[in-house]
């Protein structure tokens, strides 16, 4: 049974926020939201916690897993930045959108695209994450609470009758999977991020989420 920390969702108390701080750098998984939808995440760098989430999710390890950063400088730790992708993500971040862009060897492979060496990447506009990365001092893994069945192969949210749970049914699926569950007493979204590749000369939306018309007008 996951253990849950109430949290307020505009002012996090510092005592809840070291708590899960320490938990995550222990190894812990933990379900949480975010300013799109609930995700379960970890210490990008806490490897065995990498691989539960990758098993919760039956992701295969060739597909990257995005993670959170809190900042733009934070970013170009973890990735290659192109002048022209600098310029799109200042003026996008933070907000609802998942960046591809070349990893720097402090990504942890499990976290990568074996092939292209690439990764997603996202600096959140919600204030308990911002808290919890700025704590932690690591990235924080990101992937969508919703489980198989109720993803396609894109990662997109499906309409089957599991894809509208409420917040009480998305903590009842996923007690027995997580650590923590952090509640902040807002209900499941199921709106997705823009993802924007920047890996190539032509950024480009591959996938329309919340906010895309504004990435649109900058790609």
């Amino acid at each position: 049974m996951a253990k849950i920390f109430t949290v307020h969702p505009d002012n996090p108390q510092i005592r809840r926020i070291e708590e899960i701080k320490s938990a995550l750098s222990s190894g812990a998984v933990m379900l949480y939201p975010t300013d799109t939808v609930y995700a379960i995440g970890c210490d990008l760098n806490a490897k065995s916690a990498v691989e539960r989430v990758r098993k919760i999710k039956q992701l295969a390890n060739d597909k990257p897993l995005t993670f959170l950063c809190p900042s733009l400088s934070n970013v170009a730790t973890y990735a290659f930045v192109s002048d022209i992708g600098y310029r799109i993500m200042k003026r996008l971040i933070p907000g609802p959108y998942t960046f591809l862009l070349p990893a720097t060897k402090l990504v942890p492979r499990l976290a990568q695209n074996p092939k292209r060496k690439t990764t997603g990447i996202r600096v959140p506009d919600h204030t308990v994450c911002l808290a919890l990365l700025t704590a932690l001092g690591n990235p924080i893994i990101s992937t969508s609470a919703h489980l198989p069945p109720d993803e396609d192969d894109d990662g997109i949210v499906g309409a089957n009758a599991n894809s509208n749970l409420s917040q009480v049914e998305l903590f009842d699926r996923l007690d027995s999977l997580v650590d923590i569950i952090v509640d902040t007493g807002e209900e499941p979204t199921y709106e997705v991020s823009t993802i924007l590749d920047l890996t190539g000369d032509q950024p480009m939306v591959t996938r329309r989420g919340l906010g895309w018309e504004a990435a649109a007008a900058w790609v």
